[in-house]
């Protein structure tokens, strides 16, 4: 048998050791997709204090060593813990990672700067049993691992045999710091990369994986057009027009396993597409919890979101007194900005029959809403992939979303395609649109009962498990290494 294609994955989190968002999720999941018997995928992860005491607890300690960052040497431990069928690497350094959060400390820049050079000098310490052929780096966190690969690594047969994929996850964050970042912290001074890396008067982690990664993905091939463009670019629209040879969309998936309401215990009944009097008494299950008037026939919109204006919390906000106009109701779960949080905070509790607002976190309620609705509004001014869509149609909740990157790529909009839909959607990002667009969820949910039971039978039938993906991946690796 020959021997594995060996990919390592690099990213900040993973769940269920660190999660802040969607990232967490698809580093949590892919890797164990990708394997099979032609490839081996592990993933690396910085040592964080948040990672809960259950996994810390079951680490097995490998070895120290130094790590090189500019000027320093510093210490870094690592530890190995198998999870599933996956290997997880995490480096352990106190100074850096024994932080109150996972982000947002004041010195990110050289944090996610430490990790990478780590990365890189503990493939040293594993190559004898893992020398990774692929290394695949997800979002501006680990951004510097390609540029410091080709930089300072160059010319060690070790490493120079390493290709690398470069993950956009979300592109609004890219990693920008001073430009004397560039010798002080990086080491990068009188190397090419000191002009690669230079954006605007300062040095951009993200712009500097997209030029010396071997390959560039987006987690949905709409958003990999997108972000060709002045309006999605966000500044960097010129570097992906002039890289589209090595630049391609992948829609993530999600894990069907944990996301089946005919197993989820987080939900009140379990159901399957064929016992749908079960969904039905969720919802009023649902309804009791939030204190919404329980009515089996008045349609439940839900959301789950970040309160943004790029999740489309404006529209939302924007559209209460003319939702109040129409036989629905509305229930919101999610944190965000103060504006969004009080203006629909406040229209709940002045309308509690049909409004609710839970404005906190909460996973297990999330999952009685996913379970519950009707329709689960997803409005966003953009959106690189998105899953609460396909988590949604997972628990044959109709998804409304405006046609921007994955939102485009997984949800079949009624206007447009009829009996072949699975969800509802809009093009423009405005209240019209969106208004548009739930009164045609209306006007079929009270006047086309059938069309509507197709299309729930629709979205349960639609498959955006892991499979397809990873092999789109394998097969992105296999012609990497040709």
């Amino acid at each position: 048998m020959s021997e594995k294609t060996k990919i390592l994955f690099a990213a900040f989190e993973a769940v269920p050791f660190i999660k802040t968002g969607g990232l967490g999720d698809v580093v949590g999941s892919l890797p164990a997709y990708i394997k099979n018997d032609e490839f081996d995928a592990r993933v690396i992860l910085p040592l964080l204090n948040t990672i809960p005491e259950e996994y810390r607890s079951k680490m097995k300690y490998v070895e120290n060593y130094e790590v090189r960052l500019g000027w320093r040497s510093q210490y870094c431990g690592l530890f190995t813990l198998r999870k599933g069928n996956v290997t997880y690497y995490f480096l352990d350094n106190e100074y850096y990672f024994k932080r109150g959060s996972v982000y947002g400390e004041f010195d990110d820049g050289e944090r996610v700067a430490f990790f990478s050079s780590a990365v890189l000098e503990t493939i040293r310490h594993i190559s004898k049993n893992f020398a990774p052929d692929i290394l695949h780096c997800n979002d501006w966190h680990t951004a510097l691992i390609p540029v410091f690969l080709k930089e300072l690594y160059r010319g060690e047969e070790l490493y120079d045999r390493i290709k690398t994929v470069f993950t956009i996850h979300n592109l609004k964050f890219q990693g920008q710091y001073s430009k004397y970042m560039i010798g002080d912290v990086l080491g990068l001074q009188t190397t090419p990369a000191e002009g690669q890396m230079n954006h605007d008067d300062s040095v951009n982690f993200m712009q500097g994986a997209v030029i010396y990664s071997d390959a560039v993905t987006t987690v949905s091939p709409t958003y990999a057009d997108e972000i060709c463009t002045v309006k999605y670019g966000e500044r960097l629209e010129g570097l992906f027009e002039s890289r589209r040879y090595k630049l391609s969309g992948i829609i993530n998936g999600i894990d069907r396993k944990n996301y089946d309401p005919a197993t989820d215990k987080s939900i009140v009944f379990n159901f399957t597409p064929d016992t749908l009097d079960k969904k039905l008494q969720n919802k009023l299950a649902l309804q009791r919890e939030l204190g919404l008037r329980e009515d089996p026939d008045t349609p439940l919109f839900v959301m789950v979101s970040r309160l943004t204006q790029q999740k489309g919390a404006n529209l939302i906000a924007a559209l209460l007194p003319e939702f109040i106009e129409r036989n629905m109701q509305l229930a919101v779960l999610g944190t965000g900005d103060m504006q969004y949080e009080s203006a629909i905070g406040e229209f709940a509790y002045y309308h509690p029959e049909n409004f609710a607002a839970r404005i906190t976190f909460d996973e297990p309620l999330s999952r009685r809403f996913y379970a519950s609705a009707d329709v689960f509004l997803m409005p966003s001014e953009f959106e690189p992939c998105g899953l609460a869509q396909m988590i949604s149609m997972r628990y044959g909740t109709l998804p409304l979303v405006r046609e921007t990157g994955g939102l485009k790529d997984t949800v079949r909009g009624y206007w447009d395609t009829g009996e072949n839909a699975n969800g509802f959607s809009f093009k423009d990002f405005d209240v019209n649109g969106l208004r548009n667009a739930v009164d045609s969820a209306l006007e079929l949910w009270f006047n086309h009962k059938d069309v509507w039971s197709i299309i729930q039978q629709n979205a349960f039938n639609a498959n955006f498990g892991w499979e397809e993906s990873a092999e789109k991946y394998r097969q992105l690796y296999s012609n990497l290494l040709k």
